[in-house]
């Protein structure tokens, strides 16, 4: 009986002692803490092999603490961020073949600046607006020079609601189960746990490979068909487009305006970037690009109409909607052309 109770004691201590810790030093009471938010683009740290006919590489896919792809780096020393989803997050290939890596190659280059990736997979302008608001606001002074934002896409695929101010949950910064968003919540906010999860992502990375192919996707090579600018230009009525797309333009250039105010907000310069895919210029893609060109020459923001100048072709895509090492350089280098005008 006396050894349980030397048993029980003790363990009313230890978890004193823990309950000590966490009270002084946790995050309980701290509202730049991520909360629920980010759990899922933090602190990632996959072993990858990518190969593409001959060429074979082993690289290590992070999220770094602060929820940026790359190496460790204090929010407060971040040049310049780029924004967008899995086209922008680029996970299935090393960092050195992204948009986000070609784009390195010429801003270090020419301007001493580091753009450092901040996409996230299945990002909207929704889960742009939601990414300030739960993240990017969060980090201890940060203000990069400006933000890259490579959009259109997503936004095609949301479900628009009837007010545009209604910007709910997208490219799951936050965790759709209920019971884990309060896991999610009770994690994030503890030292120990975050203390422990540091330790493995630095020294544990995940066990075993992922393997990416880097080649063409039989499938879609053999249904690739892409709609070229001019022949859009030329064929579509935008008027019509406008009547039939009227809800989602209406709420996709809001988002747009919305994510101009809150770039400002933390000293930072917007930057507009239209994007498209293997089947081109779609009508609602076509009408979303047409419609931010003409809010940006409206309002003087910075933009560039990438998508109008790609003569597309099949081997710009692995899977008609994320670029092969040859699209993603094409894509940075028509990017880069206007970029350097606007840096200058």
């Amino acid at each position: 009986m006396k050894f349980f109770k030397i048993i029980f004691y003790n363990l009313i201590l230890l978890f004193s002692f823990i309950l000590l810790i966490e009270l002084f030093f946790g995050y309980w009471f701290d509202k730049d803490n991520f909360g629920p938010y980010m759990r899922e683009h933090r602190m990632k740290n996959q072993r990858i092999e990518w190969f593409n006919g001959d060429e074979k590489i082993t690289y290590f896919y992070r999220k770094n603490y602060h929820g940026f792809r790359g190496r460790d780096v204090e929010p407060s020393k971040i040049d310049a961020i780029i924004m967008g989803g899995s086209v922008i997050d680029e996970r299935y290939k090393p960092d050195q073949y992204t948009i986000t890596g070609y784009l390195n190659e010429k801003l270090k280059k020419d301007y001493n600046i580091t753009l450092v990736n901040a996409g996230n997979e299945a990002q909207s302008t929704k889960g742009m607006v939601l990414s300030f608001k739960n993240w990017l606001y969060k980090l201890k002074d940060f203000s990069p020079k400006f933000i890259l934002f490579y959009v259109g896409l997503n936004d095609v695929k949301t479900k628009e609601d009837r007010n545009e101010k209604k910007i709910d949950s997208d490219g799951h910064l936050i965790n759709p189960d209920k019971k884990e968003v309060l896991l999610d919540n009770f994690k994030s906010r503890s030292i120990l746990y975050d203390a422990a999860r540091i330790l493995k992502f630095k020294y544990l990375p995940r066990k075993g490979f992922v393997k990416y192919d880097g080649k063409i996707s039989e499938n879609y090579k053999n249904g690739y068909k892409f709609v070229n600018y001019n022949f859009a230009k030329k064929n579509y009525d935008v008027k019509k487009l406008q009547k039939k797309y009227k809800k989602k333009i209406k709420n996709y250039i809001y988002r747009i305006d919305l994510l101009n105010e809150m770039s400002k907000k933390i000293g930072s310069k917007p930057i507009y970037i239209t994007n498209i895919t293997s089947t081109g210029h779609t009508e609602e893609l076509f009408i979303l690009n047409f419609e931010l060109m003409k809010q940006c020459k409206l309002k003087e923001y910075k933009c560039i109409d990438m998508a109008k100048t790609v003569n597309g072709k099949v081997e710009y895509w692995r899977d008609g909607i994320h670029t092969t090492k040859y699209g993603s350089k094409l894509f940075a280098n028509l990017i880069y052309e206007e970029l350097k005008e606007i840096l200058k």
